[in-house]
Protein backbone atom coordinates (compact mmCIF):
# COMPACT_ATOMS: atom_id res chain seq x y z
CA UNK A 1 0.00 0.00 0.00
CA UNK A 2 2.61 2.67 0.79
CA UNK A 3 4.26 2.54 -2.63
CA UNK A 4 0.53 3.19 -4.28
CA UNK A 5 0.13 5.92 -1.98
CA UNK A 6 3.64 7.62 -2.45
CA UNK A 7 2.99 7.43 -5.97
CA UNK A 8 -0.55 9.37 -5.40
CA UNK A 9 1.39 11.69 -2.91
CA UNK A 10 3.91 12.32 -5.76
CA UNK A 11 1.46 12.69 -8.94
CA UNK A 12 -1.48 14.56 -7.43
CA UNK A 13 1.07 16.55 -5.72
CA UNK A 14 2.32 17.42 -8.37
CA UNK A 15 -0.27 18.08 -10.29
CA UNK A 16 -2.22 20.43 -7.26
CA UNK A 17 0.75 23.03 -7.09
CA UNK A 18 -1.40 25.55 -8.97
CA UNK A 19 -4.00 25.03 -6.67
CA UNK A 20 -1.94 24.86 -3.54
CA UNK A 21 1.39 26.78 -4.64
CA UNK A 22 0.26 29.73 -7.45
CA UNK A 23 3.07 32.01 -7.10
CA UNK A 24 5.69 29.17 -6.32
CA UNK A 25 4.64 27.68 -9.52
CA UNK A 26 4.77 30.79 -11.53
CA UNK A 27 7.99 32.01 -10.07
CA UNK A 28 9.13 28.51 -11.21
CA UNK A 29 7.55 28.54 -14.72
CA UNK A 30 9.08 32.48 -15.10
CA UNK A 31 12.66 31.16 -13.88
CA UNK A 32 12.99 28.76 -16.33
CA UNK A 33 9.91 26.98 -18.20
CA UNK A 34 11.94 23.99 -19.77
CA UNK A 35 13.45 23.36 -16.16
CA UNK A 36 9.94 23.52 -14.53
CA UNK A 37 8.40 21.18 -17.26
CA UNK A 38 11.20 18.74 -17.11
CA UNK A 39 11.28 18.32 -13.25
CA UNK A 40 7.04 18.37 -13.49
CA UNK A 41 7.34 15.41 -15.99
CA UNK A 42 9.94 13.65 -14.18
CA UNK A 43 7.74 13.47 -11.08
CA UNK A 44 4.72 12.80 -12.85
CA UNK A 45 6.12 10.09 -14.57
CA UNK A 46 7.69 8.72 -11.40
CA UNK A 47 3.90 8.87 -9.49
CA UNK A 48 2.40 7.27 -12.63
CA UNK A 49 4.46 4.47 -12.53
CA UNK A 50 4.37 4.33 -8.27
CA UNK A 51 0.30 4.07 -8.73
CA UNK A 52 0.07 1.43 -11.30
CA UNK A 53 2.88 -1.29 -9.41
CA UNK A 54 1.48 -0.03 -6.04
CA UNK A 55 -2.03 -0.57 -7.15
CA UNK A 56 -1.16 -3.94 -9.05
CA UNK A 57 0.95 -5.31 -5.95
CA UNK A 58 -1.60 -4.42 -3.61
CA UNK A 59 -5.20 -4.84 -5.45
CA UNK A 60 -5.02 -8.43 -5.24
CA UNK A 61 -4.61 -8.73 -1.24
CA UNK A 62 -7.02 -5.41 -0.49
CA UNK A 63 -9.50 -6.45 1.76
CA UNK A 64 -13.22 -5.59 0.10
CA UNK A 65 -14.89 -2.41 1.31
CA UNK A 66 -17.89 -2.61 -0.47
CA UNK A 67 -19.91 -4.43 -2.46
CA UNK A 68 -20.37 -2.36 -6.36
CA UNK A 69 -23.72 -2.66 -7.86
CA UNK A 70 -24.67 -4.87 -10.28
CA UNK A 71 -25.08 -2.06 -12.81
CA UNK A 72 -21.40 -0.39 -12.03
CA UNK A 73 -19.81 -2.14 -15.04
CA UNK A 74 -22.05 -0.94 -17.37
CA UNK A 75 -22.42 2.53 -16.03
CA UNK A 76 -18.41 2.76 -15.70
CA UNK A 77 -17.76 1.29 -19.38
CA UNK A 78 -19.98 4.64 -20.51
CA UNK A 79 -18.49 6.99 -18.00
CA UNK A 80 -14.64 6.02 -19.02
CA UNK A 81 -15.79 6.56 -22.71
CA UNK A 82 -17.29 9.65 -22.12
CA UNK A 83 -14.57 10.80 -20.14
CA UNK A 84 -11.82 9.61 -23.17
CA UNK A 85 -13.81 11.74 -25.34
CA UNK A 86 -13.30 14.39 -22.84
CA UNK A 87 -9.49 14.13 -22.14
CA UNK A 88 -9.37 13.95 -26.32
CA UNK A 89 -11.08 17.50 -26.67
CA UNK A 90 -8.75 18.74 -23.90
CA UNK A 91 -5.64 18.69 -25.71
CA UNK A 92 -6.43 19.77 -29.20
CA UNK A 93 -7.84 23.11 -31.02
CA UNK A 94 -11.12 24.95 -29.07
CA UNK A 95 -14.41 23.21 -30.29
CA UNK A 96 -17.67 23.34 -28.77
CA UNK A 97 -16.92 20.11 -26.36
CA UNK A 98 -13.82 22.37 -25.12
CA UNK A 99 -15.87 25.89 -25.18
CA UNK A 100 -18.79 24.22 -22.98
CA UNK A 101 -17.22 22.57 -20.56
CA UNK A 102 -14.27 24.28 -20.36
CA UNK A 103 -12.06 22.23 -18.09
CA UNK A 104 -12.38 18.80 -20.02
CA UNK A 105 -9.49 17.02 -18.86
CA UNK A 106 -10.72 17.46 -15.31
CA UNK A 107 -14.49 16.42 -15.83
CA UNK A 108 -13.32 13.50 -17.49
CA UNK A 109 -10.92 12.51 -14.46
CA UNK A 110 -13.93 12.91 -12.67
CA UNK A 111 -16.12 10.37 -14.48
CA UNK A 112 -13.44 7.99 -15.16
CA UNK A 113 -12.65 7.69 -11.26
CA UNK A 114 -16.52 8.16 -10.32
CA UNK A 115 -17.20 5.07 -12.97
CA UNK A 116 -14.04 2.83 -11.48
CA UNK A 117 -15.70 3.66 -7.50
CA UNK A 118 -18.59 2.12 -8.99
CA UNK A 119 -17.18 -1.05 -10.27
CA UNK A 120 -14.46 -1.53 -7.90
CA UNK A 121 -15.12 -1.98 -3.77
CA UNK A 122 -11.47 -3.64 -2.83
CA UNK A 123 -9.39 -0.53 -0.74
CA UNK A 124 -6.81 -0.29 -2.75
CA UNK A 125 -9.35 0.86 -5.89
CA UNK A 126 -11.55 3.20 -3.21
CA UNK A 127 -7.93 4.98 -2.47
CA UNK A 128 -6.76 5.06 -5.87
CA UNK A 129 -10.22 6.08 -7.68
CA UNK A 130 -11.24 8.23 -4.30
CA UNK A 131 -7.97 10.40 -4.68
CA UNK A 132 -8.01 11.31 -8.16
CA UNK A 133 -11.89 12.12 -7.75
CA UNK A 134 -11.16 14.14 -4.85
CA UNK A 135 -8.65 15.65 -6.40
CA UNK A 136 -10.62 16.38 -9.79
CA UNK A 137 -13.25 18.24 -8.03
CA UNK A 138 -10.78 20.65 -5.81
CA UNK A 139 -8.86 21.65 -8.92
CA UNK A 140 -12.32 21.74 -10.92
CA UNK A 141 -13.43 24.12 -8.18
CA UNK A 142 -10.55 25.90 -8.00
CA UNK A 143 -10.02 26.22 -11.81
CA UNK A 144 -13.47 28.00 -11.91
CA UNK A 145 -12.52 30.15 -9.51
CA UNK A 146 -10.32 32.00 -11.44
CA UNK A 147 -11.35 34.75 -13.65
CA UNK A 148 -10.75 33.20 -16.72
CA UNK A 149 -12.91 34.13 -19.98
CA UNK A 150 -14.44 30.81 -21.57
CA UNK A 151 -12.44 29.65 -24.94
CA UNK A 152 -14.32 30.79 -27.75
CA UNK A 153 -14.73 27.94 -30.66
CA UNK A 154 -11.78 28.32 -33.13
CA UNK A 155 -12.35 24.56 -34.70
CA UNK A 156 -15.43 23.19 -34.80
CA UNK A 157 -14.07 20.20 -36.40
CA UNK A 158 -12.12 19.46 -33.07
CA UNK A 159 -15.32 17.91 -31.79
CA UNK A 160 -15.33 15.17 -34.41
CA UNK A 161 -11.40 14.95 -33.97
CA UNK A 162 -12.22 14.68 -29.95
CA UNK A 163 -14.81 11.54 -30.36
CA UNK A 164 -12.71 9.81 -33.09
CA UNK A 165 -9.86 10.12 -31.17
CA UNK A 166 -11.62 9.46 -28.03
CA UNK A 167 -13.30 6.63 -28.85
CA UNK A 168 -10.52 4.63 -30.82
CA UNK A 169 -8.11 5.45 -28.07
CA UNK A 170 -11.03 4.22 -25.93
CA UNK A 171 -11.57 0.61 -27.69
CA UNK A 172 -7.71 -0.03 -27.50
CA UNK A 173 -8.08 0.46 -23.95
CA UNK A 174 -10.80 -1.66 -23.54
CA UNK A 175 -9.84 -4.39 -26.26
CA UNK A 176 -6.39 -5.27 -24.26
CA UNK A 177 -4.25 -2.03 -23.55
CA UNK A 178 -5.96 -2.13 -20.34
CA UNK A 179 -5.30 -5.81 -19.20
CA UNK A 180 -1.45 -4.81 -20.42
CA UNK A 181 -0.66 -2.15 -18.08
CA UNK A 182 -3.17 -3.12 -15.12
CA UNK A 183 -3.93 -6.84 -15.14
CA UNK A 184 -7.71 -6.56 -15.16
CA UNK A 185 -9.87 -6.70 -18.39
CA UNK A 186 -12.79 -4.20 -18.13
CA UNK A 187 -14.60 -7.15 -20.31
CA UNK A 188 -14.45 -9.63 -17.14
Amino acid sequence: MTILILGLVIFLGVHSTRILAGPFRDGQIAASPRRWKGLYSLASGLGFVLIIVGWIKVRPVAPLLYDPPAWGRHATMALVWIAFVLLAGANGPVGRIKATVRHPMLLGTILWSAGHLLANGDQASAILFGSFLVWAIAALASALGRDEPPPVVTKPMADVIAVVAGTVLYAVFVMGLHRVLFGVSPLG
